[in-house]
């Protein structure tokens, strides 16, 4: 016996082949795309059937054939929602064109100022915009027409009406064609409520009247309706690209340049909203309540935990932008935001959602995501699905709802607002007069000025009331010896100025371990507060519980910029400044991750070097390959050029806030290479210095090029390798042969790298008379003490004699005197290690080279602790009184002893 169709059991299917048995061979097998949809459409016009009728006929063969592929098959979901999506985006630009040909019969076309036709755009908000329209949706449209201005009028020269009316009735014309019911049905139902003042508002808006609606009006719930939005009619205003303009005007709107946390109490009241109409209209009937859309942990949870992440972070981080769901669940893995785990399990909850919705809809067409009551109804769903019996359908409902409320509510979990029309009363909060009496002194008399402060009195109430709680926790941290007051006196300073970006109250409300963390970092140094002060965006770096155990990583750093710069360019937003503001935010992160990491002791003073320095190696590369794919010169796809750094950048002991010293070359045979390369140097240290509203970079010096400032920003290679090696009359210096023992390339191919490394060797390896070599060395040392004098009831780490400019000195000498015979010397390794190592291979006595080693460590943690707190590194004498004595012992072992060095 052949079992039945599981088709047919859908009364909507049966409705369907008994109404139009005749036209259901038009849609040809398999599953429909916009060919065959075009196919059946011109079809039914060849019978005589109108437009709007053929429309809607289209939709109820086409409709069939998903339900039947869906129930029996089991169609892919994104297969469906295509197919939903395609024959919306088709009716509307049918009707779009007939309404617009019709009225340009009566009223002439609509003309712009400057006698163009003005266009209008349909765009599809929700699901609509996302590609992820259900069987039975409505769709959301918002009208915008891109200039205000006048019709032609017709053949006549009357009926002139003015391009807000003429697009007006374009809507009301397009909606009787799609959405009105006739004896074939609909096509669509439309809803126009998401177009600015909703029902009360135009039905169509000009750009200007959009753009000025979303700066002076939009709410925030509005940026997660925009956020899907897309234009989905006229096909030729989409590839032509003419809808730059309105992405330009809405992507400001959903995307705010700061990390903005306020819009969770947005989205939690809209959400409570939604869960108190759910009640209202299951009251008094229970069935109501299993609805797979709206209930706890339905298909709304999974959009909104997934768009909440987005709007709060895309304005950073361009490749979150993105429509459908479960491309973002995707992305937001990728940029660590959530894991892969939660992510897999998400999306297989929402495509288990989605199916039970459209299996729902199959029964009767209706719009209703709310389960059958009648047990063949619901066995019938099970059954579609692959499932024995409902109660199997309904035990793994109830997982994966139960999982998608608990993330739902993990993310959201935080304090409650207020929410105007919803039943919950009024928080609790202490006014800051109120605080002041349980302060402790200094916060107390800090706090005073806020009580008639411009700026805490402007803010509005939503604000002020965060900005109460979040010192009213403080205080109680403080009373709790959780945080110090003098980082509860430092919060305040920090928060002073950056009172009116509320985003910023709103993300340490939500988060109070990012709060807590960043009271211990403004309690621990000086120098954190005025980096947080600068770039109060980092802040939300502290949200990662990982972040603390981890150590910069090259690769992720660099691979995830390019990432972000090609998701912008995707989008034709990487311009310039678009890019500069990239870097630096970037930058800025990664130096505020391994400052909190430094701060917490979770690294020790030569790992905060190690990658800092590889920071700025890494940012050196990709500002290098940006500047040169913006640079019009240039004549190659890769540019043969190089970096070499000096100083701390070369020795990879940089430090927060260090200048680079570094020397450009090139390796281009190319007649008019001095010209490019010149060209690519100036931009890339204009990229590198320039103060954009996120700040800048690094301060560039380039003193120790061949020549100094006298010379050329950039010389050719072997130019540079003559300097150095004394060809000719124009050669190193030997401080510049100091300099060279802590040289590296950090930029340039292979064969550039092992040039430089042959160079370098050559040059450290060089024979030299090592009296006249001492001689010099102790001279030039003698300089430095007569420029940086140092009274005599002080100790100054870097520059008194035992300090660490006396080590690196010696370091110096003997790497320039010993490495022809002792190559081990020539690796730049660091002052710590080669002193080490000088003393192994019997250049220094018995213990003198690590003791000395030992001294120069201490006198880096001292000197990077004074740098982090803004204090002096000049100490009262004697308190580092057996450091300095280890480091006078080396110097007196490899230099005479000197009237600056007694």
């Amino acid at each position: 016996m052949t079992r039945p169709s599981l088709a047919t059991h859908s009364r909507f299917a049966q409705r369907v082949r008994r109404r139009y048995e005749a036209e259901l061979p038009l849609l040809a097998p398999g599953v429909p795309d916009p060919a065959q949809l075009l196919a059946t459409f011109e079809a039914l016009q060849a019978q005589g059937h109108s437009l709007a009728s053929a429309l809607r006929i289209t939709r109820q063969l086409m409709i069939e054939r998903l339900l039947c592929l869906d129930c029996e098959q089991q169609l892919p979901l994104a297969q469906v929602t295509q197919a939903m999506t395609d024959l919306a985006e088709f009716a509307l630009n049918r009707a779009l064109t007939q309404a617009q040909a019709a009225l340009d019969v009566s009223h002439g076309a609509p003309l712009t100022p400057t006698g163009e036709r003005a266009q209008v755009w349909v765009v599809g908000m929700g699901k609509l915009g996302a590609r992820e329209l259900n069987v039975s949706s409505d769709i959301d449209l918002i009208y915008v027409y891109d200039e205000d201005g006048e019709t032609a009028g017709n053949e006549q020269g009357r009926n002139h009406i003015t391009n807000h009316e003429y697009f007006g009735k374009v809507v009301r014309a397009v909606y009787a064609l799609v959405g009105d019911t006739t004896e074939h049905g609909f096509v669509f139902r439309v809803d126009l409520a998401l177009r600015p003042n909703g029902n009360s508002g135009p039905a169509a808006v000009s750009l200007d009247a959009l753009e000025e609606y979303l700066h002076v009006q939009g709410r925030e719930w509005e940026r997660f309706a925009w956020l899907k939005s897309r234009v989905v009619a006229p096909f030729e205003s989409v590839t032509s690209g003419a809808t730059q303009a309105l992405r330009k005007v809405v992507m400001p709107f959903v995307f705010r340049r700061y990390l903005d946390y306020s819009v969770f109490d947005a989205l939690r009241v809209l959400h409570r909203q939604i869960r108190e109409h759910a009640a209202k209209r299951s009251a008094g009937h229970p069935e109501r309540a299993n609805d797979v859309k709206l209930s706890r942990g339905g298909i709304r949870e999974i959009e909104f935990t997934v768009q909440l992440l987005q709007v709060v972070r895309a304005g950073h981080f361009p490749e979150l932008r993105t429509r459908p769901t479960l491309s973002a669940l995707v992305r937001l893995v990728r940029a660590n935001l959530m894991s892969e785990q939660t992510a897999q399990a998400l999306a297989q909850a929402y495509i288990f959602l989605r199916q039970i919705e459209h299996r729902i809809q199959y029964l009767d067409d209706q719009q209703t995501h709310v389960l059958p009551t009648q047990d063949h109804d619901l066995n019938w769903i099970a059954a579609t699905m692959g499932f024995a019996s409902s109660q199997a359908l309904l035990s793994q409902l109830d997982t994966h709802r139960e999982l998608v409320a608990q993330e739902f509510d993990k993310l959201l979990g935080g304090p409650e607002p207020e929410c105007k029309g919803c039943n919950n009363g009024k928080a609790n909060n202490q006014s800051i007069d109120d605080l002041l009496p349980q302060l402790g002194e200094a916060f107390r008399q800090r706090l005073e000025s806020w009580c008639q402060h411009p700026r805490v009195l402007a803010l509005r109430d939503e604000a002020r009331e965060r900005l109460q709680r979040l010192l009213g926790r403080t205080a109680q941290w403080v009373r709790e010896d959780r945080v110090t007051e003098e980082a509860a006196v430092r919060l305040v300073d920090w928060m002073e100025p950056l009172l009116r970006r509320e985003s910023y109250l709103a993300l340490l409300l939500e988060r109070p371990q990012v709060h807590e963390r960043l009271l211990r970092l403004l309690g621990a140094a000086r120098w954190p507060a005025r980096y947080l002060l600068r770039h109060p965006g980092v802040i939300d770096e502290l949200a990662s519980p990982a972040m603390m155990e981890e150590r910069f990583n090259t690769q992720e750093f660099e691979t995830e910029l390019e990432h972000r710069r090609s998701s912008l360019a995707g989008t034709g937003e990487d311009d310039e400044e678009t890019l500069l503001n990239l870097l630096r935010r970037a930058h800025h992160a990664e130096v505020f991750r391994t400052l909190a990491r430094d701060i917490e002791g979770k690294l020790t003073v030569e790992q905060v070097a190690d990658d800092l320095s590889a920071l700025a190696d890494a940012i050196l590369r990709i500002t290098t390959r940006w500047c040169w794919s913006h640079l019009k010169k240039a004549h190659r796809a890769q540019p043969r050029f190089g970096i070499i750094a000096y100083g701390k950048l070369g020795g990879k002991e940089l430090g927060y806030g260090s200048d680079l010293d570094i020397v450009f070359v090139f390796d281009d045979d190319d007649e008019n290479a001095p010209e490019i390369y010149a060209a690519l140097v100036r931009k890339l240290i204009n990229w590198l210095t320039v103060k954009t509203g996120e700040g800048d970079l690094y301060e560039i010096d380039t003193a120790l090029r061949p020549n100094g400032n006298a010379g050329l920003l950039i010389t050719s290679f072997a130019a540079y390798a003559n300097y150095q090696q004394q060809r000719g009359s124009n050669t190193a210096w030997t401080w510049e042969h100091q300099a060279m023992t802590r040289a590296r390339c950090v930029l340039g191919d292979v064969a550039l790298h092992e040039r430089f490394d042959a160079v370098r060797k050559a040059v450290i390896s060089a024979p030299r008379d090592a009296n006249s070599l001492r001689g010099e060395i102790a001279a030039m040392r003698d300089r430095m003490a007569s420029a940086h004098p140092v009274k005599a009831d002080k100790f100054d780490i870097k520059f008194s004699a035992g300090g660490m400019i006396d080590a690196e000195f010696v370091m110096q000498f003997l790497v320039l005197s010993q490495s022809g015979a002792h190559p081990e010397l020539m690796a730049n390794a660091g002052n710590i290690a080669l002193l080490e190592r000088a003393e192994a291979l019997g250049l220094l006595p018995a213990g003198l080279g690590h003791n000395a080693a030992t001294a120069y460590r201490a006198m880096r943690q001292v000197q990077h602790k004074a740098r982090l707190d803004e204090t002096s590194t000049q100490l009262a004498a004697h308190t580092m009184q057996a450091e300095q004595d280890a480091i006078l012992a080396l110097w007196h072992q490899v230099f005479a002893p000197s009237p600056s060095h007694p």
